[in-house]
């Protein structure tokens, strides 16, 4: 059976973006990925997916100003991975409108709990 929800991984980082992609795809997701944010934000406004995953450091512009773009245009489920550990970088991804924000390594079952728990379609929506 084909997947019939589709995920966008922003990530720079080869090894990542195949783990995410593995992670996502094994969850059912139709996956599509692009290794900087502004390719990124091209690829989520052109697929409207349902749930995306951005690193916060990139190479062309942040995370931050990534989730910024998106949420101009989109309500898409945004988990914000990222190796930097400081709580104000979580609070700042929170605020760019990231809607949960895990750290590296992360592990990859409560990457698919927060996913499936953002995703769930309410009954009667």
């Amino acid at each position: 059976m084909e997947p019939t929800r589709t995920a966008v991984v922003i990530e720079d980082d080869d090894d990542v973006r195949d783990l995410l992609h593995a992670v996502l795809t094994g969850s059912g997701f139709r996956v599509h990925t692009a290794p900087a944010g502004l390719a990124g934000v091209e690829m989520v406004r052109r697929l409207m997916p349902d749930v995306v995953t951005l690193d916060v450091g990139l190479p062309d512009i942040d995370g931050f100003e990534v989730a910024q773009r998106i949420r101009r245009f989109s309500t898409t489920f945004i988990v914000m991975l990222t190796a930097r550990a400081d709580p104000s970088d979580e609070h700042h991804g929170l605020d760019a409108g990231a809607d949960r924000y895990l750290r590296k390594p992360f592990r990859p079952a409560e990457l698919r709990r927060y996913i499936q728990e953002g995703t769930a379609v309410t009954p009667g929506a």
